[in-house]
């Protein structure tokens, strides 16, 4: 009889732990509101059999410090086929730091990295032991910050449309005047034939966010995302209902444990849910956030970290693209072999290699080393 946490084959034998603060190509990019020079990562390599497997998440330092400290001994000496026990393990014992934030952050590097070592023990792409529901994944190009002049996300813009990436999101919410001159300036670029996507990051009101939607409707935005803050249910609610016909409403890239999305559901707040792997407690929490998609007819599409999703997203249910995030683009070709670029507007996983198929680069990393 199997018994959950007993050795049925591998089990974990080191867990290390590192990050790295890579700084961004432009200083001081920012959205709505936020403004950042960097980006952090932080890697989790797991070894078992004498094989690695890596996952990762992008968070503060300290999601190394609590992954080293308290997580990393509840995962040593388990089975890697057992994830679901492991993910429950580590739930279970961030009860009293609070389950959301840099805890779901320091969970999902773990489960991405044991997902990932489980297919590569097995010699199977990642996809493959999830189960493929299509061959890879529609992606959107995504960048546009505030930051930029005009030029400069034109030239973004430009960049995709080479890549025949049929889709383009641009950051809004500084000053809601220019972001109508910046969204006309868009449209204008890229023509007819490609969706226009704008996220706010919650810098609206309920008031100002539907004026601003009937004003991107004439640019035929359809893909209005955070218009009001994440946690707003009923403003958000109030802009689905509301938004012009044709103009999807979405959020969820703050969504940590399952509750949170279930909330986001419940409250009829979004056409388009949105998840992260590498906040929302690993693979296995997207796993589950597919499944409430499932239940209530709901799409779901990826939040940032491309290479990461690029594997589980070829096997949701309610998938519908993939975010391809100017600054983790970058970050993911700089330090991991494997990390992936579009064809025609896909991104497919590479399957002749094992589990993610990306290799880390310590070398080239080091230097970014916290």
């Amino acid at each position: 009889m199997f018994t959950v946490g007993a050795p049925s084959g591998a089990v974990v034998e080191q867990v290390a732990v590192s990050a790295y603060r890579i700084p961004t190509d432009q200083p001081d990019e920012s959205d709505g509101t936020l403004v950042w020079d960097a980006t952090t990562l932080v890697l989790v390599e797991l070894t078992a059999a004498g094989i690695t497997g890596l996952g990762y998440t992008y968070a503060d330092e300290a999601t190394a410090r609590l992954i080293d400290h308290m997580l990393a001994p509840e995962v040593r000496g388990m089975d890697v086929m057992a994830i679901g026990a492991i993910w429950k393990r580590l739930v279970s014992k961030v009860r009293n730091l609070g389950r959301s934030g840099i805890a779901s952050m320091a969970i999902a590097a773990l489960d991405n990295a044991l997902w990932d070592l489980k297919a590569r023990l097995l010699d199977q792409p990642l996809v493959t032991l999830l189960g493929a529901v299509r061959d890879g994944a529609p992606v959107y190009g995504s960048g546009g910050f505030t930051s930029y002049s005009i030029e400069q996300l034109l030239r973004e813009l430009g960049d995709w449309m080479e890549q025949d990436i049929a889709r383009a999101k641009m950051k809004i919410g500084r000053d809601a005047d220019e972001d109508v001159v910046r969204v006309r300036a868009a449209r204008a670029a890229i023509g007819e034939n490609v969706e226009l996507f704008v996220d706010a990051n919650g810098a609206y009101d309920r008031k100002q966010a539907l004026a601003q939607a009937a004003r991107f409707a004439e640019h035929r935005v359809s893909w209005f995302e955070e218009p009001v803050v994440y946690w707003d249910l009923e403003g958000l609610r109030l802009c689905r209902d509301r938004a012009p016909v044709g103009m999807e409403i979405s959020v969820g890239e703050y969504g940590y444990e399952p509750d949170d999305f279930a909330r986001i559901l419940d409250a009829h707040a979004v056409d388009v849910l949105q998840a992260d792997a590498s906040r929302c407690e690993g693979i296995t929490g997207l796993l589950m956030v597919d499944a409430l998609c499932e239940a209530r007819a709901i799409p779901l599409s990826t939040h940032c970290a491309p290479s990461l999703h690029v594997h589980p997203a070829c096997a949701l249910k309610r998938l519908r693209h993939l975010e391809y995030f100017h600054d983790h683009v970058r970050i993911e070709h700089i330090l991991f072999d494997g990390a992936l670029t579009p064809r025609n507007g896909v991104l497919y996983p590479d399957l002749s290699r094992p589990g993610s198929g990306l290799e880390f680069k310590h070398a080239d990393a080091r230097k970014f080393a916290l």
